[in-house]
């Protein structure tokens, strides 16, 4: 029986995608929460801080795991944002025009700004997502002559976001390495001349991963951008808030993948018990007279973030609350962290109707 027909695999990747859409979910709603709770311009600050770390710390190592390394900058750039939103799910195109010039393509619907969230994203806030990444590509490649041009921007009602990476003759001043175009358009997409992994290397079990990590991620290098933007106290209300309302939307679409019911506590701490491990993280259930108790060992997501502040920790809390009120009524959790608000964390399940 290949890895594709078990069906105990496939119940994996059932709960790991149901992982990777809540954690999505939590992201945009994160934007939003703040766009509507500390207005547009601290939203685009926060994006762009956000959008510019991941690519600091994923674009070098992400052109080496594709192959892309020892391609024209141009070109390795666009390749690079076609493959890895690809592997995350996202639909992107991708359309060469020569080893200078190579267009990307984001078509409707937006990953990012799911159904209804891309009516509350202000064009600011877009435009700071191509500062903090697509802005940065050359400098990181350690070359000033690649710049981005964007032609469309679905949340200004064009038909989708799209630009081209282009190399010009000079190196590019700062505020010439994101500039705008919308007389252009970009080039229909070609689903034969794109480029694709090689299944060698990217066999089904390690794509089905990567779809969790990819939602996952962004979470991982938002919540500490968060606090070091708007400090401890404003971070840790912003990343419960959204946390909250997230669980309450997200619990039935959650469960049904992790192939549990509503109810009342024991079910409650059966969820989360089986979404912690959907999650890679080890974690221990007791029991005592209606109350339960799940002792999370490890919480992977932020294990190597060298900034992590124990206001992060208010992302989980405030998606269990959520989760929990999506559950049942009256159903009650509480954490209880270690020294540092690392792991391990000690969660407590129970009613509040005594």
């Amino acid at each position: 029986m290949t890895a594709a027909s078990d069906p105990a695999q496939q119940a994996q990747w059932t709960r790991w995608r149901a992982v990777a859409d809540l954690y999505h979910a939590y992201f945009t709603g994160l934007i939003l929460t703040v766009v509507t709770r500390r207005g547009t311009a601290d939203a685009a600050e926060f994006v762009f801080r956000v959008f510019r770390r991941q690519q600091q710390e994923r674009f070098l190592p992400g052109l080496e795991k594709l192959g892309l390394s020892h391609l024209p900058p141009a070109v390795a750039a666009a390749q690079y944002h076609y493959l890895s939103n690809w592997i995350g799910g996202v639909h992107v195109e991708y359309m060469y025009e020569s080893d200078t010039k190579a267009w990307i393509r984001y078509p409707p619907p937006r990953w990012i700004w799911k159904g209804t969230a891309i009516c509350g994203v202000p064009g600011e806030v877009s435009r700071a997502m191509l500062r903090g990444w697509h802005a940065n590509n050359g400098v990181a490649l350690g070359d000033l002559r690649l710049g981005f041009v964007c032609t469309k921007q679905s949340v200004d009602g064009q038909d989708g976001l799209e630009g081209y990476y282009h190399q010009y003759d000079h190196p590019l001043e700062l505020d010439q390495r994101l500039v705008f175009a919308r007389h252009l358009e970009a080039p229909l997409f070609d689903a034969k001349a794109a480029p694709e992994l090689p299944v060698a290397s990217w066999p089904k079990p390690r794509l089905e991963k990567a779809y969790r990590n990819y939602a996952m991620e962004y979470v991982r290098t938002a919540a500490p951008v968060m606090v070091q933007l708007f400090g401890p106290e404003d971070a840790g209300y912003l990343l419960h808030l959204t946390g909250k309302l997230i669980g309450m939307q997200y619990f039935d679409e959650v469960a049904a993948a992790l192939a549990i019911s509503r109810g009342g506590t024991r079910e409650f701490a059966a969820f989360l018990n089986a979404l912690l491990a959907a999650q890679d993280d080890a974690a221990e259930m007791t029991q005592s007279e209606g109350t339960f108790e799940i002792r999370q060992q490890s919480w992977k997501l932020m294990d190597d973030v060298v900034d992590y502040h124990p206001a992060c920790a208010r992302v989980m809390e405030g998606l269990f609350e959520g989760l929990a009120a999506g559950c049942g009524r009256h159903i009650a959790v509480h954490m209880r962290p270690a020294k540092g608000g690392r792991p391990p964390l000690a969660w407590t399940v129970e009613s509040f109707i005594r």
